[in-house]
Formats: structure tokens, C-alpha cells, sequence
């Protein structure tokens, strides 16, 4: 079993920026890969962006360029740092992660992007 937790959403102003956090738990040594996908009123869940535990990583085309994912060197927490937010970037954004073929999914972070 894993745990995830998320923290770090909140109100951004447009052009803003901010970072998510995601801490794991339980048995956060076999997870391969870990990601942030994000879920918008109306809208299905989307891939946001992912890395694995050798630290390749994969971005939509809605944030590349804007955005940076990454995890500490213990694997045991993951970030999202977001620039140049824009409103269609609100949606509540959640942490991932994978064992095996288990998918493990933190509860969410609100982001709202709104002048």
C-alpha cells in the first residue's frame, strides 16, 4: 500500500506561479512511476505529468515548457512547479503512483488560476 498526500495548491493570479507537493508513504520503495494528473469541472482526468524512478519524464503539451516535475533523492516526495499559470490550468490536481500494476491516488490539491 502506498499513501499519497498532497499540498501546495491554492489561488494563483494568471502569469503566477506555484509548486505541488506530494509525500509518500507506506511502501513508497516500489514505486516505478509517479505523476501529477489534474481533473477540471466537466472534464475527464488528464495527465499533467509523470516520472519514473530513473527519472525519465513525460509533460502534456498544454504545460511543457511551464512546468518541471521532480522527486527528492529518496523517491519519497514529488514536486510540480507550474509558471506562467493561465486560468485553463484550474482544475484539482492529484498525485500518482505506480506499483506494479497498482494505481495509488492522493485525495487532490485545488489550483485556481483567476484574476
Amino acid at each position: 500500500q502506498v499513501q499519497l498526500v498532497e499540498s501546495g495548491g491554492g489561488l494563483v493570479h494568471p502569469g503566477g506561479s506555484l509548486t505541488l507537493s506530494c509525500v509518500a508513504s507506506g511502501s513508497s520503495f516500489s514505486i516505478s512511476v509517479m505523476g501529477w494528473y489534474r481533473q477540471a469541472p466537466g472534464k475527464k482526468r488528464e495527465l499533467v505529468a509523470s516520472i519514473t524512478s530513473g527519472i525519465s519524464t513525460n509533460y502534456a503539451d498544454s504545460v511543457k515548457g511551464r512546468s518541471t516535475i521532480s522527486r527528492d533523492s529518496a523517491g519519497n516526495t514529488l514536486y510540480l512547479q507550474m509558471h506562467s499559470l493561465k486560468p485553463d490550468d484550474t482544475a484539482t490536481y492529484y498525485c500518482h503512483a505506480r506499483v506494479g500494476r497498482v494505481n495509488f491516488w492522493g485525495q487532490g490539491t485545488q489550483v485556481t488560476v483567476s484574476s
